[in-house]
């Protein structure tokens, strides 16, 4: 399935947020998710299905000043 990840074209294999941030990496990571301008909270994530063409936001912490 073809989405954008943070604005850049990407082929997944998965289709709920929960896969696909363990796919991309993300498992047991902090993040903040939206799913085409809608903000995704953490416990809803392994249910939510995405669909080709959705935009997924993905927001990690930085430290830093």
């Amino acid at each position: 399935m073809n989405i954008s990840v943070n604005g850049e074209a990407m082929t997944v294999h998965t289709k709920t947020l929960g896969d696909i941030l363990d796919e991309l990496g993300y498992k047991g990571q902090r993040v903040a998710t939206a799913v085409n301008a809608q903000f995704v909270s953490s416990a809803p994530r392994k249910d939510t299905q995405l669909s080709e063409g959705d935009a997924l936001e993905i927001v990690t912490p930085r430290q830093g000043g």
